[in-house]
């Protein structure tokens, strides 16, 4: 349900605008004046704001420089005045205001001003995702041809038109989370959001807060209310990053929210219900965690309804020529430097070493051989250069 945020001195208008909105499915909260309307914006998340221009403390043009001046921009402000004329209302447009309304309002051109609103908001925070994928993507692809890769492809090419869910399993380093994003950029959810967590990387005590999110109060620092990652990847998928590291307790919620498809936020009491693909991925054997009381086997047989297996880089060294030259280019284009060539002698060298930390090592390795070598890496470059801790 969207949330609007209504500013105005008058009781009486801001109780008109309450029920007509409120008539409309929207929620609604209310304040006096401007002052009161910026803290409240502060402490909460709201879809759009309808503001009045002449109001104590703070008034409507002074309340709008100052969210537009916040880092949250993207809130539409439709400002109403019975105070304004055509200057007042040019300026509230530069100053970034959405529309401008003259009182009496009426509430035919409201109810259809706050939809334009609404879809604009919308088309901008699709935009930004848009954005933001293609800026990932562009040098994310699964680089490889050797038969362990091409087998991934195949099947992710097999699940992601499917809503079925996906447990990943593989080493550190060796491209899992690059396999998720596939996974969500050849589904039917790929204009949806791709939200990933991961879940080693959260203290126990505030995984739940992360996942379902909180009601204001819920706890000491909770100041405001917050939306939890299956809200925000309602319509899109969700990746479970290292899901073998959550908490039993949050286990427990993640299982009801995959059967019924409906999650509580921390301190709420009521169900909130979400379209949720789960994508999982973990480095360790779930089976062993499972004989340890660490993983449910319940929640575990949800997850796994499509095993993956990433291989590690020693299993697949054919590969390493093309994801040496890969990250080649990859690394001279960020740092803007010369391109550089590896010799015969090198690639086989590195086909050689043991790569315990997979592709991540590997990068890590041809960035350093980028700086620290000559035009031409050599094969004695790697074995220099490629396990420094050694020696030479």
């Amino acid at each position: 349900m969207a949330k609007i945020l209504v500013i105005d001195d008058q009781q009486s208008i801001r109780k008109t605008l309450r029920e007509i909105l409120e008539y409309e499915s929207f929620e609604v909260d209310e304040a006096e004046d401007g002052q009161k309307g910026f803290d409240m914006f502060n402490k909460e998340s709201y879809d759009l704001i309808l503001s009045d221009i002449k109001m104590p403390k703070l008034d409507g043009i002074e309340f709008l420089e100052k969210v537009m001046a916040s880092g949250n921009p993207d809130v539409p402000i439709i400002m109403i005045s019975g105070h304004g004329n055509i200057d007042t209302a040019v300026d509230a447009i530069k100053k970034g205001a959405y529309d401008y309304i003259p009182k009496p309002v009426d509430l035919n051109r409201l109810l259809v001003t706050v939809r334009n609103a609404m879809e604009k908001k919308s088309l901008v925070v699709e935009t930004k995702q848009l954005k933001k994928k293609v800026s990932k993507n562009k040098m994310r692809e699964i680089i490889g041809e050797s038969t362990p890769i091409k087998k991934i492809k195949e099947l992710i090419e097999k699940v992601a038109p499917t809503d079925a869910r996906v447990l990943i399993t593989g080493n550190n380093g060796t491209g899992k989370e690059l396999v998720a994003r596939w996974i969500h950029e050849l589904s039917h959810r790929a204009n949806g959001p791709l939200v990933e967590v991961n879940c080693a990387a959260i203290p126990s005590e505030l995984i739940e807060s992360e996942l379902f999110g909180h009601e204001k109060g819920a706890f000491t620092s909770a100041v405001k209310q917050r939306q939890g990652k299956f809200e925000l990847a309602n319509g899109g998928t969700l990746f479970l990053d290292e899901i073998g590291d959550m908490s039993l307790s949050a286990q427990a919620k993640v299982l009801r929210a995959l059967q019924e498809h409906k999650i509580l936020r921390v301190g709420g009491d009521r169900d909130i219900t979400v379209d949720v693909r789960v994508v999982a991925a973990t480095n360790k054997n779930l089976a062993d965690e499972i004989s340890k009381g660490n993983f449910r086997e319940d929640l575990y047989h949800r997850l796994n309804v499509i095993p993956m297996h990433v291989p590690d880089l020693n299993d697949r060294k054919e590969d390493i020529p093309i994801l040496a030259e890969h990250f080649m280019e990859q690394i001279v284009e960020e740092q803007g430097i010369a391109a550089k060539s590896f010799s015969k002698e090198a690639i086989s060298e590195l086909q050689k070493i043991n790569w315990t930390g997979n592709i991540r090592e590997l990068r890590n390795v041809v960035e350093r051989l980028i700086i620290l070598c000559d035009q031409k890496i050599t094969g004695e470059d790697v074995s220099t250069f490629a396990k420094p801790n050694k020696g030479s």
